[in-house]
């Protein structure tokens, strides 16, 4: 059974949506009266729904990373970097690199190039 969908619950829905579809190509659609809002990913990868938190939840108060594969970290977060994303260190792990960074609710993102590792 594949995840299909992951909830992120944010504090400013409308800025956490600009995020990912600004950085990550994601298109944000929602229904009438529905109070999530469905960050449609364009590569056949999961959706993120995105749910306003409640006025006690604390903002990157999270065990969970959401992880996006990206061919070349490198290349990737210096075009964040021209659009505002900054990432941290590129880490070079086994036969891979991955860089993490915050989105605007303080939860957990990484790029990694592990999908394209050679074995």
């Amino acid at each position: 059974m594949p995840l299909n969908r992951l909830v992120i619950y944010a504090g400013n829905v409308e800025e956490t949506a600009r995020f990912y579809e600004k950085h990550f190509g994601f298109k944000a659609a929602s229904l009438p009266g529905d109070r999530i809002v469905e960050l449609v990913a364009q590569d056949g990868g999961a959706n993120i729904m995105l749910h306003q938190a409640a006025k006690g939840q604390r903002s990157g108060q999270s065990t969970v990373k959401l992880v996006f594969d990206v061919e070349d970290v490198e290349a990737f977060c210096r075009r964040c970097a021209e659009n505002g994303l900054k990432f941290g260190a590129i880490h070079n792990a086994d036969g891979y690199q991955f860089a993490n960074a915050k989105d605007p609710c303080q939860n957990s993102i990484s790029v990694s190039s592990r999908a394209f590792r050679k074995e």
